[in-house]
């Protein structure tokens, strides 16, 4: 892809995410989400390949759909109280379908089929931003308009994302799957907080961020896409192979590791919400990911022949990993003993 085009694109990526996050008028905010929907679509499809192109159009179709019944939703609230400010949401029915669309943009359960297989069609770098930068504005939608959404509603399909990111990724070879998945299944922990404690909705988005970042940063060094070939991925880069694994175990949230944070503080606050039910079944679900999660770790840190792949191992590289991954990598694992810290920011 031409620079000067990237450059367009990504800068039109900041430029609608930031319009959205910043406005308080629902136009303002629907014309963000459809500037960034429109620079991620190239970014998406620049290989040209048959599953590139059916990614970037599934996007598109969804994307757009979602759009249309948020602009609904907005119009319906405004015809009803008179006005289009984000955070006066005060009709019922205008709050269920702005939930339906927001669910579809980020994927929740049950709109999550268009994730995987557009993450699946979409090179690294831009799976990372489907998975993270592309979910920032209709997540700071959620968070403006907390107050006036149904909890039930939003409870009933976080327990069926995590259920389903678990159950669903339980299979898969496909790396870039693998994580759509996981996405699905960590969405359905912020939904299920976010009409009680908004802060560490976005708290526990802010950490999945991160470790996502450092595990997509790692695959796209080592150049690994399916589980066949990161078990060979050792030979290449040894040392950051094995920080894969805790980063894969911290994604998981596994104490003492960062991702452990979030999960804890959602069940804490669960249960002085009185909904420890809920609380234990979305702890329940969330081992079906967990599963996955300790496959892909156990791939990464297979360092010792016979194994069960034919592939031939990758050659040795001297080649200094790039300081971001290491920033991230380490953030991600070894974040949990400055809890303290972070819930005073929260």
């Amino acid at each position: 892809m031409n620079p000067q085009a990237k450059l367009v694109f990504v800068t039109s990526l900041f430029l609608g995410t930031t319009i959205t996050i910043s406005s308080n008028h629902w136009i303002l905010a629907w014309a963000g989400l459809e500037i960034n929907t429109l620079a991620v679509l190239p970014l998406i499809s620049k290989s040209h390949h048959p599953r590139a192109v059916e990614a970037a159009t599934k996007y598109f179709l969804v994307q757009a759909a979602a759009s249309a019944l948020l602009l609904f939703s907005s119009m319906t609230n405004a015809w009803h109280t008179g006005q289009w400010d984000i955070t006066q949401l005060t009709n019922s029915t205008s709050s269920l379908i702005l939930t339906s669309a927001i669910a579809m943009k980020l994927g929740l359960a049950p709109f999550h089929f268009w994730f995987p297989e557009v993450l699946q069609g979409s090179p690294l770098i831009t799976g990372l931003l489907l998975s993270t930068a592309m979910k920032f504005p209709p997540i700071t939608l959620l968070y403006m308009t907390s107050s006036s959404l149904n909890p039930t509603l939003l409870t009933i399909m976080a327990i069926l994302s995590t259920a389903l990111g678990g159950w669903m990724g339980l299979n898969q070879t496909q790396i870039r799957k693998t994580l759509a998945f996981s996405s699905i299944s960590h969405l359905g922990w912020m939904a299920i907080i976010i009409t009680y404690y908004p802060k560490l909705a976005l708290l526990n988005f802010y950490l999945y961020t991160l470790i996502t970042t450092a595990v997509f940063l790692t695959l796209n060094t080592t150049k690994v896409l399916k589980l066949s070939t990161l078990m060979t991925a050792w030979t290449k880069t040894p040392a950051l192979t094995a920080i894969l694994m805790m980063t894969l175990l911290s994604l998981a949230g596994l104490p003492p590791l960062t991702g452990f944070l979030p999960k804890w503080l959602i069940i804490q606050e669960l249960t002085k919400q009185e909904m420890a039910p809920a609380a234990t079944i979305i702890s329940l679900f969330s081992l079906l990911s967990l599963f996955f999660y300790l496959r892909l770790a156990y791939c990464s840190t297979i360092t010792l022949p016979p194994h069960t792949t034919n592939h031939m191992k990758l050659w040795h590289t001297n080649k200094s990993t790039n300081s971001l991954v290491a920033i991230t990598t380490t953030m991600s694992i070894m974040l949990l003993p400055i809890s303290p810290i972070i819930l005073t920011t929260v």
